[in-house]
């Protein structure tokens, strides 16, 4: 075979190669599906892909959350009164001291680290 055939026949090859990998692959963003949260008009939903195993994860992390925040209305109720009468030298403190309380053990359910610093701030959209 001359270089000209040899050539021909690795461009062939790869052109093959690419149709059978491209046909193997699930799109990429490339659909227009429209979002099943978006609504009428709304351009600021994009598609997006995710990898079973990411998704998993997030899954069981939301559901961690969620878990967390079904906490028991006497529960929530007994954490709050613990923290008010936990300190009492204070008065103008009993709310937020309560408020804490919860936080914190909403957190604590959730799995989340005890030490943020600040106040988180919103995720822009």
């Amino acid at each position: 075979m001359n270089g000209t055939g040899l050539d021909e026949e690795k461009a062939r090859l790869l052109r093959e190669f690419k149709t059978k990998l491209y046909a193997s692959r699930t799109p990429i963003s490339s659909t227009n599906q429209a979002c099943t949260h978006a609504k009428d008009g709304d351009a600021t939903h994009e598609s997006a892909t995710i990898c079973k195993n990411c998704h998993a994860q997030v899954q069981a992390r939301v559901d961690v959350l969620e878990a967390a925040l079904l906490i028991d209305l006497k529960e929530a109720a007994q954490i709050i009164y613990d923290a008010v009468w936990a300190d009492t030298t204070d008065s103008t403190k009993t709310y937020q001291n309560a408020a804490q309380a919860l936080l914190r053990e909403l957190r604590k359910r959730a799995g989340m680290k005890q030490l943020v610093l600040g106040r988180m701030q919103p995720l822009a959209h």
